[in-house]
């Protein structure tokens, strides 16, 4: 959840680390326009969450997460 340059996770409400509302830690985000047959058409969700909720969230996962080593870093 983004409130002017305030970053907050949506799942525990934990303030992330920002500086000009770009984050300095940790931080997913996810957004997506919801199209054709969904329940949600014509509609835009986005959340963000912090390091330990994703990691929770993605280790109760049935296909685990796909996991490349980036060798450069933008």
């Amino acid at each position: 959840m983004r409130r002017e340059n305030e970053i907050y996770c949506n799942r525990c409400k934990k303030q992330i680390k920002s500086r000009s509302g770009i984050a300095q830690e940790g931080l997913f985000h996810a957004e997506t326009d919801w199209g054709y047959f969904s329940e949600k058409d014509g509609e835009r969700h986005s959340f963000d969450l912090c390091e330990d909720c994703y990691d929770e969230i993605t280790e109760a996962f049935a296909i685990p997460v796909e996991r490349v080593r980036l060798t450069e870093l933008l």
